[in-house]
């Protein structure tokens, strides 16, 4: 039998290739990658590709179209927006690389808090703010003490655990969107106390619709699908010696858990706010007197780190 490079050039002619014969040339080529995992990688993205090409017998007119996509997908991303974790999202690769990655370590307690998506507005060098404090740094929504415990898997608490925090404003953006914004508006990193306890002042999150006006907004509208994203604040949990987690909070009464533009929804991140009317009860430094404000509770819990 001939080999994928043999079937070039027989003796005295040249055949024309197959598709398998296309695809094994190239794997063929790959061998000679020195590192292993990206052999094996490489190796499995041009079977696949390969075999989704012929499967739906793609055209030049829509391989085109498909660079010119991708394309402005790359044009579109900046600093502030990175089109690509769009894209990815809406295709849940984010949610499966997630789903794969995820610790499934456990102590007598249960298991580890569960992770998902980072998503495109994560910026790092959040301000460090004291137990307790406001993310606030303008109008931004109904006012929201967020309290709660890190602790491992077995409940022992974890003090000085970091909690990176960041959150969309109710008009539906975030800081890094928002060209009139502080910054560091909804937005801050915190440290656990010696019992585990952290502390901060938000505000009750809001659906929002991710960027649509780019190409992968495009194709959501072309695909019939909506953009949106049930309310949510994002923590990213860390502390030495323990497994980091990148997790969300969402609001319960969020119309959009069940479709989320992202697939990103996970049971045990959902959570109630509970409300509280003005003279109800002494409510955090921070909320203005007379206006209701909304509180939750919250625990985080992280997996020994491997090794």
């Amino acid at each position: 039998m001939f080999g994928a490079s043999a079937a070039l050039a027989q003796s005295g002619s040249m055949e024309p290739m197959t598709p398998v014969e296309l695809t094994a040339a190239v794997t063929e080529r790959l061998q000679l990658t020195p590192d292993p995992r990206l052999r094996e990688v490489m190796t499995s993205l041009i079977r696949h590709l390969h075999g989704f090409v012929t499967e739906v017998r793609l055209t030049r007119d829509e391989w085109l179209a498909a660079i010119g996509f991708l394309t402005a997908t790359g044009q579109m991303s900046t600093d502030q927006r990175q089109e690509f974790i769009l894209l990815s999202d809406t295709l849940g690769v984010s949610m499966l690389v997630d789903l794969l990655a995820e610790s499934t370590s456990s102590g007598a307690a249960g298991f580890a808090t569960e992770s998902t998506v980072l998503g495109p507005f994560y910026v790092p060098n959040s301000p460090q703010r004291e137990y307790g404090a406001s993310i606030v740094e303008q109008p931004s929504g109904e006012f929201t003490a967020y309290t709660g415990l890190v602790t491992d898997t077995d409940g022992n608490p974890i003090a000085g655990a970091t909690l990176d925090v960041w959150q969309n404003a109710d008009d539906m953006h975030y800081a890094v969107q928002d060209p009139d914004s502080p910054p560091g508006n909804l937005r801050g990193v915190f440290r656990t106390r010696a019992d585990g306890s952290f502390a901060f002042l938000g505000v009750r999150p809001t659906d929002y619709p991710i960027p649509d006006d780019g190409p992968v907004g495009g194709l959501l509208a072309r695909t019939g699908r909506h953009p949106w994203r049930p309310a949510h604040i994002h923590v990213i949990v860390s502390a030495p010696g323990y497994q980091s987690v990148a997790t969300h909070i969402f609001d319960a009464e969020s119309k959009y858990l069940t479709s989320d533009a992202v697939f990103a929804v996970k049971s045990s991140l959902v959570r109630t706010f509970e409300r509280h009317e003005p003279g109800s009860g002494p409510a955090p430094d921070g909320v203005p007197a007379g206006r209701p404000w909304y509180s939750l509770t919250h625990d985080f819990r992280l997996s020994q780190a491997a090794g």
